[in-house]
């Protein structure tokens, strides 16, 4: 499976407002504790809403490139031996190339915009 380029955070809107004051943010408390920024690639990222965020109407996705982070870029396995890029950085959140919005359904489950990339 070739590594694609663009890359994606889960963040709710309070730290969203955190990372967008800081020139370089190390993460959410989890992130930290963990010692890497979660990301997931696309085609994860609904899957990710439907087990760590459901209800949650707070969030958004962020977009980002990978190429500026170099091997400070890992993909590591996680849920079922999936790669899933975590970054060994801080993160400059002003690389962001989009937002997008995460919706709530009336079930609880986080909907993604319909043109979101998968």
């Amino acid at each position: 499976m070739p590594t694609p380029s663009r890359i994606y955070k889960i963040i709710d809107r309070a730290a969203w407002a955190e990372a967008s004051a800081a020139t370089d943010w190390l993460g959410s408390d989890l992130d930290r504790r963990d010692g890497y920024i979660h990301f997931s690639a696309a085609a994860q990222v609904s899957a990710t809403l439907a087990l760590h965020y459901a209800g949650r109407d707070d969030l958004v996705v962020l977009e980002f490139d990978v190429g500026p982070w170099g091997d400070r870029l890992v993909w590591e396995p996680s849920r079922g031996g999936a790669l899933f890029p975590h970054l060994y950085a801080p993160l400059a959140v002003s690389q962001a190339l989009r937002m997008w919005p995460v919706r709530v359904a009336a079930d609880g489950a986080c909907v993604l915009p319909e043109d979101f990339p998968s």
